[in-house]
């Protein structure tokens, strides 16, 4: 190791994103599909956000949660994507160390809050379909921002966690990320001093954001399909069956992208998989979730009608 680097935190001012491909004809091509997936995920949830605003029928707090997790998808695609975008068009591939330290917290800070997002979306569902008659007072307006709060303060201590123990690894080079945004594992194999704490803490803590989520959403979803079952109209089953198959299969893309991405500890090169997985945390999880609500709720089809030809429903 050069000796200066044991007196800096950092000697590298920058880093190279090779991003997904070299051609030039693919980079075009890449450029439009992105550019396409983001405008699609941008207008998709802002439909959504619409629709939960402007339609009364919607002022609940399922569509109350459904809208933040809109918002947050919104953000999430709008960390990764433009700056990927703009490094295509202008052929620099650099980024600076503050700027992919900043890119890395708002993207955990996101990805972290949708954790405790669904969370929540999974209880609002139990106290719904297994807890009626206490509903309105076990989720109330109150209770809503409050769970939103506490998410939002979860998520950001975990952010910041990871943020700041990436400041304590010193990056000697090289400086080449095999991704196409700054993430934890690759600039893991960028360091050259002991990565071994950062990630035990990316393994615990992740466990912890993971972990807890999963347990309490599949806790949730027994008592559900146990109350459901229990319904005799085929039609109240499949209302339910419903709103809560499209919650599970966003948990399902979200957690299983994740864990792939971050619960595998002691990979030493970064691949192509990485680039996969990273497109589907970054852009077809958010692109597809206003698709996978609005296709299967006939509450938000409708609204979407109503918003799309200028008419509001009367309630």
């Amino acid at each position: 190791m050069d000796p200066e680097a044991g007196t800096n935190s950092t000697t590298v001012a920058e880093f190279i994103l090779l991003g997904l491909v070299e051609s030039e004809t693919l980079r075009s091509m890449v450029f439009v599909l992105f550019l396409f997936a983001y405008l699609l995920t941008v207008g998709g949830n802002f439909s959504i956000l619409a629709a939960i605003l402007l339609e009364p029928k919607l002022h609940t707090p399922m569509y109350f949660f459904l809208g933040n997790l809109s918002a947050l998808d919104i953000g999430c695609i709008t960390v990764t994507v433009p700056p990927m975008l703009s490094h295509l068009v202008s052929h620099r591939r650099t980024i600076s160390y503050g700027a992919c330290l900043t890119q890395l917290f708002f993207f955990h800070l996101l990805a972290g809050m949708d954790c405790f997002l669904l969370t929540a979306m999974a209880y609002d569902r139990f106290l719904a379909i297994c807890r009626p008659l206490t509903y309105s007072t076990r989720m109330s307006q109150t209770v809503q921002r409050i769970l939103v709060a506490v998410s939002w303060a979860c998520a950001f201590s975990n952010a910041l966690t990871h943020t700041i123990a990436l400041t304590t690894l010193k990056f000697c080079g090289p400086n080449k990320i095999n991704h196409f945004y700054c993430d934890l594992p690759q600039l893991f194999q960028l360091s050259c001093s002991s990565t071994q704490f950062n990630e035990l803490l990316l393994f615990g803590v992740g466990f912890i954001m993971a972990g807890t989520p999963v347990v309490l959403i599949i806790s949730s979803y027994v008592h559900v399909a146990a109350a459901v079952l229990r319904i005799r109209s085929m039609e109240g089953r499949k209302k339910a069956f419903s709103t809560c198959g499209s919650h599970l299969t966003v948990v399902c893309l979200f957690y299983g992208t994740g864990i792939f991405n971050y619960m595998r500890l002691g990979s030493e090169e970064a691949s192509d998989k990485d680039k996969g997985v990273g497109i589907f945390n970054t852009v077809i999880n958010p692109m597809l979730n206003p698709l996978i609500y609005s296709l299967r709720n006939p509450d938000v089809q409708g609204a979407l009608w109503h918003v799309f030809v200028g008419r509001r429903s009367r309630t």
